[in-house]
């Protein structure tokens, strides 16, 4: 028991200082947005008296304090999206709503599981969903709160596990919803879509520059260069990190998994036919890579291919 709490707080305390990490990120991404302007201000001067001066505290607070006020009206647009519940997020996906009372054994069997998990997490049913169109193996919990969570199988999970596998995998996903995860699942989704839209920004600048002649177009066409390049780059950064903080919660998971099921053997068996399976836990509907962060293995291959 000592070594499941262990566990579980060693990978809390990482995914704090992940966090702050990512919050470092998006000020760099703040700070590079300034830098952009400071340059393209002082090399539209037409006289330079003592070169090229990276402080002006004017532009500073203006730059900085726009662009975090664009990345976070970013980030509450896409909050808001995915605040509509794990249900939302489950259509969004694809999932279909598995009956209270199935017909088909296997999706009575996945129904009788989350029951049990209920009970052994003590917490209401969640919602429950099946990718039917997934031949592999992956499940994924997602929602606010503990009110309107939503736990997703795909039909290979359902199709491929036995019993016990399926149940490690689900007590898995409600080690998600206990811990709190799919809120801060759904707050890295919304702040890295905030630093998307710098790089959209830019792209825009580019499309837009067309109608412009003269040495204006060449002013929009660097700064729009210089923003898109800066949108990426946090991005790219912010992704790395997003990976990082949901490898901690899938470790997290896995301790809780093993806590409420006293069977740690199903997960494992779970994960070798993840491991033996052509199509692994790939997820192949087209959004699949916006809500990567949210499934059962992602962050599990990440770790083992980074290993």
């Amino acid at each position: 028991m000592r070594d499941f709490f262990a566990r579980q707080e060693d990978a809390r305390r990482r995914t704090v200082r992940l966090v702050i990490l990512f919050t470092f990120a998006v000020l760099g991404v703040a700070l590079a947005v300034y830098l952009v302007a400071v340059v393209t201000w002082q090399l539209s001067l037409k006289h330079l008296i003592n070169g090229i001066s990276l402080w002006n505290p004017r532009l500073f607070l203006w730059t900085t304090g726009g662009t975090l006020l664009f990345v976070g009206l970013g980030s509450l647009w896409k909050i808001q999206e995915l605040r509509e519940g794990g249900s939302r997020v489950a259509a969004i996906l694809g999932g279909r709503p598995v009956p209270l009372q199935p017909q088909d054994p296997q999706e009575r069997q996945l129904r009788n599981v989350v029951e049990e998990m209920a009970i052994a997490s003590g917490m209401p049913v969640p919602n429950l969903y099946l990718l039917e169109h997934e031949r592999s193996i992956n499940a994924f919990a997602a929602g606010h709160d503990l009110n309107d969570a939503a736990i997703c199988v795909t039909n290979g999970a359902i199709k491929l596990l036995s019993r016990n596998e399926l149940q490690g995998v689900v007590a898995h996903e409600f080690s998600h919803i206990l811990n709190g995860d799919m809120r801060l699942n759904l707050n890295l989704a919304g702040w890295l879509n905030g630093i998307l839209m710098v790089s959209q920004i830019g792209e825009m600048g580019l499309r837009g520059v067309r109608r412009v002649r003269g040495k204006g177009a060449a002013a929009i066409v660097l700064v729009s260069c210089a923003l898109y390049a800066v949108g990426y780059v946090g991005y790219f950064f912010g992704r790395l990190i997003k990976s990082a903080v949901a490898r901690q919660r899938e470790y997290l998971g896995d301790a809780s998994a093993a806590q409420f099921t006293r069977n740690p053997e199903g997960l494992a068996g779970a994960l070798k036919k993840i491991g033996g399976l052509t199509l692994g836990s790939r997820i192949e509907h087209p959004r699949a890579d916006e809500m990567s962060h949210l499934f059962f293995s992602n962050a599990l291959q990440e770790a083992w291919l980074h290993a």
